[in-house]
Formats: structure tokens, sequence, C-alpha cells
């Protein structure tokens, strides 16, 4: 049978192309080379496996950012005077829980994990059927595509609940629906099956790589979630899950801005990262946030969106005295560094972020109010960098980190019952780390503490929806926002998907795709 160039295999798919700058691998773009001789070396089988990677991308601060933070009480994405922002009503949707099948932000989040788990499923059989490869490389690098293909199955799971599940790539057939249940349970075998093939280390050289402790903390996600999604707690899978992780040789850093720094690379409390550069896709959050003279203020030189920003509650919700507030939020006045004035906006007001919104009478629909343009805490968490120029920015960002395994683990022993003494250290290491002491640590811990100061630690970090429902808030009614009805736990499936597939089943709860 006539070889294949490995270029040729992957129609459609880019491929051979550099990983992610914050690996620090060779960046050799191949040429045509024979599938049975590629493979051979690490160089080589990185440039195969890149584009799993890269599909993290697609993760944050995209689609998912905005269907977890903006219905969830975290973030809100308002219209703004003169229109910004107001894009046919699809913030205010997600916002008020009354999205539907069109609304493009779901279309959005549907087709990016689709497409990611189709790069995966393609990738894999490219590695399996390759004759180059070590049966040692080959187990290494077939279990790190099926722990990424796992992560974008666990974030269908969350926000979808029952979707196709497909692992074949050269299966044409229309997959149908399975059940969240049966979902849930084929991510839970892939990583039991793959977590002790993976690489265990915490250094540069596993930096960017799909790892055993990545393998472990997706495990405690799919545990601590497992009584939402399926109907049965798992709480001692969390806790010995989270164990397994804190054998490893993540730590807490000492400094919370570390994690988040613009070249975090270093920061040994990140497990899984999204690796951003600006020469092959960087973090843009700074566009979505920073009103248009910000960069101005912060001595950048880069065109922003003046997007989304903190709602008003989480932010007034933190202590003034813990240091993740101004970590996490960007208020007040904006001022020119050339002048020293505060900068004036083009509606001849004042650069001054407030954390409250203030609604402006008569504008919209009389619910869904447009606010000032310098309105809002905006986002401060990932360092914005000094005299960048029209340009993406570096810092990566953390899918996991170490901090948020001490918390699940501590939510876990106090939902169990056990040992409280385990949980109030674990939380206030944490939260001795935002006030710089220990005078505001606990002396026992509830699980209203751990779900405020899981705010308090991971705000903008995709976890505010899947939190509120796991603590029973995601339906009260909040800013603007009334109580929604139990169904909308679940975002409904994309008008267009059925259209592409019509063996889908809608959501419970939302109307039936017309046949």
């Amino acid at each position: 049978m006539k070889r294949k160039s490995i270029i040729s295999i992957l129609t459609g798919t880019v491929l051979l192309c550099s990983m992610p700058s914050c690996m620090d691998l060779d960046e050799t773009v191949y040429d045509k080379m024979q599938a049975d001789k590629f493979g051979k070396t690490d160089a080589e089988i990185n440039s195969i496996i890149a584009p799993i990677y890269k599909t993290l991308k697609k993760a944050w601060p995209n689609a998912y950012f905005y269907m977890t933070e903006c219905s969830g009480d975290m973030a809100i994405t308002p219209t703004r005077l003169g229109g910004d922002w107001w894009d046919n009503g699809a913030y205010k949707d997600l916002h008020m829980h009354t999205w539907t099948p069109n609304t493009g932000t779901l279309k959005d989040g549907w087709n990016d994990a689709m497409q990611s788990v189709s790069t995966c499923n393609q990738v894999y059989s490219i590695i399996e059927a390759s004759p180059s490869m070590t049966e040692e490389a080959r187990t290494r690098t077939l279990a790190e595509i099926r722990g990424i293909r796992a992560y974008w199955y666990y974030m269908l799971i969350d926000n979808f609940g029952n979707v196709p599940l497909v692992t074949d790539f050269s299966d044409t057939e229309l997959p149908a629906t399975k059940s969240r249940k049966e979902v849930y349970d084929f991510v839970v075998k892939e990583l039991n099956e793959i977590k002790d093939k993976l690489r265990d280390d915490v250094t540069g050289a596993s930096y960017g790589k799909f790892t055993k402790g990545a393998a472990y903390t997706l495990l405690a996600k799919m545990y601590l979630n497992a009584e939402v999604w399926t109907g049965t707690p798992n709480w001692q899978g969390v806790i010995d899950a989270c164990n397994e992780v804190m054998k490893l040789d993540y730590i807490i850093e000492p400094d919370w801005k570390q994690s988040f720094i613009v070249n975090n690379q270093n920061s040994k409390e990140i497990i899984l990262p999204i690796c951003f550069g600006r020469a092959d896709g960087g973090n843009t959050m700074h566009y979505r946030t920073l009103h248009y003279l910000d960069p101005i203020a912060l001595g950048m030189t880069v065109g922003t969106w003046n997007g989304v920003c903190a709602q008003p509650d989480y932010v007034k919700a933190f202590d003034d005295a813990d240091k993740r507030k101004v970590g996490s939020f960007l208020m007040g006045e904006m001022k020119d560094p050339a002048t020293g004035k505060v900068l004036i906006t083009a509606h001849n007001r004042p650069l001054i972020h407030t954390v409250d919104l203030m609604l402006i009478p008569g504008s919209r629909d009389g619910v869904w109010l447009e606010v000032n343009q310098e309105d809002g805490a905006r986002a401060n968490k990932w360092e914005f960098e000094v005299g960048l120029a029209a340009s993406d920015q570096e810092n990566d960002f953390a899918i996991f980190r170490l901090a948020d395994v001490y918390l699940m683990k501590a939510e876990a022993l106090v939902r169990a019952g056990k040992d409280n003494a385990e949980a109030t250290r674990l939380v206030n290491i944490i939260r001795a780390r935002g006030f710089g002491n220990t005078d505001h640590n606990y002396t026992s811990v509830t699980l209203d503490n751990i779900r405020m100061e899981r705010k308090f630690e991971l705000a903008w970090e995709m976890y505010s929806r899947q939190d509120n429902i796991r603590f029973g808030t995601f339906l009260d009614a909040r800013f603007l926002k009334t109580k929604s009805d139990e169904y909308r736990k679940l975002f409904c499936i994309p008008q267009d998907a059925w259209q592409t597939n019509n063996k889908l089943v809608q959501n419970p709860g939302y109307p039936a795709f017309a046949k």
C-alpha cells in the first residue's frame, strides 16, 4: 500500500506546527515526511500532538468563559451607553437565564468543544497507526490525547449534559445523544485508565502537558460534581484524587500573584495551563475587559473593547484587607501618566471604574438597562504588561492549580462529615496567603465558608456557574435577574447542532427540535 505523508493524512487540521511557546519545544516545521519515519524524537512527537493542546485556547477567555462566568454570579457583560456589547441580547440572555437554541455564545461553545474532540480523535488515529514510535512513547502520547479529550467532555457534561460520545475518527455515522451519566462514566473510566501512564514530574519539561497531576485533578472535578451530574455523590473520590495531586511536587506559591504574572510558566502551583504566546495566539482578556482608554493609564498601546466586568455583589463580598480584591479587580481612577489627571471618556465623564453599575433610565427594554462606559470593576488578575503594543498578552491561564485542589478536598471533607480540622487547615493556607497574615483564619470551616473562599480565590477562572449549581445558588435572583427555572442548570443544545445532526435530542425543559 502506498504510504501517505503525515501532512496528507491530516487534511483540514493544522498539525505540523510549533507547540505553545511556553513549552520551549523545537519549533521546526517539517515538510512532507513518511509516516513510518516520523515520530521517533520528542520534537517530532510534540509536533504531531501540538493541535490537541492548541484546542485548549478555545476554552478561555472565549465562549465558555462567558457561559460560565456571565451565567453565574461572578461577571456580567452589560450593554454600555451607546449600545456597545448589546450584540442582539446575547449577553443579556446569559445573565438573565433567557438563552435559546439560537444564542450565539452557546453555538460557539458547542462547536469549540466538538471540533476539539474531533481533533483529538484525528491525532489519536495517527499516533495509534504510526509504526515509528516506541511503545513507551506511544502509550504516553495516547494517554495525553485521551486526557485532553476527557477535559473537553468534562466541559460538555458540565454545560450541556447530554451529548454525543465519539472516539473513533473513522466513524462517519451521525452520533446519537448519550445521557449525562453515560458520558460521565466514560470520562471517569478514561482518566482511571490513563492516570498512571502519564508523566508525573512537575518541571519545565512537563509544563503544558497533560500529566498525572492533571488527570487526578480532573478526576477530582468529576467526583466533586458527581451528585449534580449523576445523582450519586462521591466525596471520598474527591478526597482520594486530591491526595494524589498533593503528593506530587506542586506547591502553593507564597506570592498569590505568581500564577498570573506575564511570565507565569515557572509557577509550580499551575497543574494544567493554556499556554499563550503573542506569536501563536495569546491571552485576550485585556481586550475583553478594559475600557478603551485604560491602556493609557496602564502603559500599553492596545485597542481594547470595554466589555466584561464583575457583578457588584461579587466584589463587595471581599474584605478590603484581602489582597485578592485589588489583585482580581481593577477599580477607581484611571489617570494619564503624562498629566497625572483622570482620563475623560468619549461621553465627557471621568474614567473611574466603580464597583456599582449605574443603570441609565429609559435605555433598552426597561429591565436590561444600559450602563455608563466606565462602570464596573474590570479583570485585573492577569498582570498587564507595561509597554505592550497592539498585541495579545503572554500570561498563561491555569485550567487547574493547586489552590483549587486544596479547596476541593476541604469541601469534600465537610460534605462527607470528615476531619473538619484538616478542611480548616487547607482553607486557612489559602486564606492566609490572600490576606498576607493569619488574622482572618477560621477555627472551624462550614460549607458556606468554603463557598465564599472559592469566590475569593477563583474569580474569573470559570468556576462560578459550576460552583453556584453545586452550592444551590445558581437559580437565585441577583442583580437585574429574577429567579430562574430548574431546567436552566443545563444549557440547551444549539439549533445549528441539530440541523447538522438530527439524532441530537434537546435537553429537558426546552422546546423539542422541530422535525
